[in-house]
């Protein structure tokens, strides 16, 4: 049986995969900005795109995308900020979520959901 952080860890690969897949651009993977972290971070369409990846062996607790709550959502909007700051960038930004099952047979479902969220008001 794989433990969460390896699940983790090969849904973060498996989005990144068909990110490349689909056009986008890497820029860094969990990027850290102190106690902070971005899974991904990458460009399309001259747009800063940050992904949270959320991975499950199954829906029995709900879809994947449901465990991002409004503190995670802080919190990665917080990373992003520094992300931002750090690098210099002066891009329009966008938040995603790779919502990620994998099956038994250790293939992966991927739903990638565009503007998942947006910055909340401060």
């Amino acid at each position: 049986m794989l433990s969460n952080t390896l699940i983790g860890v090969e849904g973060e690969k498996a989005a990144k995969s068909w990110l490349e897949s689909a056009g986008y651009v890497i820029r860094d993977t969990r990027w850290h900005c102190g106690h902070l972290e971005l899974d991904i971070v990458a460009e399309k369409d001259e747009t800063l795109v940050v992904i949270e990846v959320k991975t499950r062996t199954s829906e029995q607790y709900g879809e994947p995308e449901e465990a991002v709550s409004e503190k995670k959502i802080r919190r990665i909007v917080n990373a992003a900020d520094g992300y931002i700051k750090y690098h210099r960038l002066d891009l329009p930004v966008r938040f995603d979520i790779m919502a990620i099952i994998r099956d038994p047979d250790g293939s992966y479902r991927v739903n990638h959901i565009e503007d998942a969220f947006m910055a909340p008001v401060r």
